[in-house]
């Protein structure tokens, strides 16, 4: 349970590292790190991620940090991934990416959740965020790297624009920023640690969705 003497951010940090270290060592993460899957799993774990994004980024999220001082603070427009999502997508998938578009049940499951704590529970909604933005801007690049890599993308280009945070000049100073504002929450113990909780929830999805891409490119 969280204790008033830690940071707010390490404890969270703390709670999620076996949850962070596993979701990473899965299969498909390893086999495609490792480039021993084709771009179409790669291209279809961005589709999952589209669906994951939409539902961080989506209208109920929407407050300013008047209106929502837990939440909002958080919501920063350089973050933003969907537009770039849309740009890989019509470049892997086609022109025509959102007709065929469809998540597998551990994403769908996951979108419902990130959508019902921002819809209802604005401490939930922020570890979700943190859970994917922070990763995104930390070990999630490494995706990213191997993408170009493999199959030739340009540097943050069409393909991988997803990986790219031109807005963030200095991504260490941002993340500095953000675990000031994750240890100055205006919230109580309780709800911390029920935020805690989340967090493990949201790896536990993350890793649900590793595992039905396994399933479908690792049998």
């Amino acid at each position: 349970m969280p204790t008033a003497t830690v940071p707010f951010s390490v404890q969270l940090r703390e709670a999620s590292a076996c949850r962070h270290a596993a979701a990473r060592a899965s299969g498909f993460v390893s086999a495609l790190l490792d480039g021993g899957l084709g771009v179409d799993a790669f291209a279809r774990y961005t589709e999952q991620l589209w669906f994951v994004y939409a539902a961080l980024e989506g209208r109920a999220t929407g407050k300013s940090p008047e209106e929502d001082p837990v939440a909002g603070p958080f919501r920063r427009p350089e973050l933003a991934r969907t537009p770039g999502l849309a740009r890989d997508l019509a470049y892997l998938r086609g022109p025509d990416w959102r007709h065929d578009l469809a998540p597998l049940p551990a994403t769908a499951a996951y979108a419902a959740r990130i959508e019902e704590c921002a819809a209802g529970w604005r401490g939930g909604y922020v570890a979700h965020h943190y859970t994917r933005y922070l990763g995104d801007l930390s070990g999630g690049q490494a995706l990213g790297d191997r993408a170009e890599k493999q199959w030739g993308f340009a540097h943050r280009g069409d393909g991988v624009r997803f990986y790219a945070f031109d807005g963030i000049r200095n991504p260490a100073a941002f993340k500095r920023e953000y675990h000031r504002r994750l240890d100055a929450l205006p919230v109580s113990g309780q709800e911390k640690s029920r935020i805690v909780d989340e967090c493990r929830r949201a790896f536990d999805h993350n890793s649900a969705v590793f595992r039905e891409l396994g399933e479908l490119y690792l049998t």
